[in-house]
């Protein structure tokens, strides 16, 4: 019976070592889950990192040649024009004082418009005497102004053509 004592006694002490066994097999396969997720969490940021700087520096490299060819842009100031307003109905005169400055792609063809300068300002005061005051309200009016001073120009100086029209003052009194 003794036997039997120490081999029931045995066997319990056989099934508590299986079930701590099994809690130190867990353990250890939880750490493993944990030090995998935390190497691929520095790996990704790290990756990231490398990405996220290199992208920086290449855009600016990008950046610095896109503006390169931005040096070769220049700018002509044409004399300061000073018209009335068409303001039908109205016994009071307005008048437009405007500063106008023309984008040219290089400096070459400043010297191809000179010559045609008053062909250019014949046509920006036609123009600007026939405006209304209602003709330059808000952006949008001065936009619509903006290109049709721009179309007028490039059909003034043909074949050659301005990148753009630009205004240094615009004022209506």
């Amino acid at each position: 019976m003794a036997a039997r004592a120490n081999a029931a006694t045995a066997e319990p002490d056989a099934d508590e070592s299986e079930e701590e066994a099994q809690p130190k097999r867990k353990l250890p396969l939880k750490l493993i889950i944990i030090a995998v997720a935390a190497f691929l969490v520095v790996a990704g940021g790290g990756t990231a990192g490398y990405f996220a700087f290199t992208g920086k520096k290449e855009r600016a490299e990008e950046a610095a040649k896109a503006a390169a060819p931005a040096v070769k842009i220049a700018f002509l100031d044409l004399p300061d024009m000073v018209v009335n307003l068409a303001n039908p109905g109205s016994d009071r005169s307005l008048f437009l004082k405007a500063k106008i400055v023309l984008e040219v792609p290089d400096q070459a063809l400043i010297q191809q418009i000179q010559p045609l300068m008053p062909r250019v300002v014949d046509a920006f005061q036609t123009y600007l005497r026939e405006l209304r005051p209602t003709d330059l309200e808000g952006s949008a009016g001065l936009y619509r102004l903006k290109e049709e001073l721009t179309r007028r120009v490039n059909t003034a100086i043909e074949p050659a053509r301005i990148n753009a029209v630009l205004f240094k003052e615009l004022l209506v009194q």
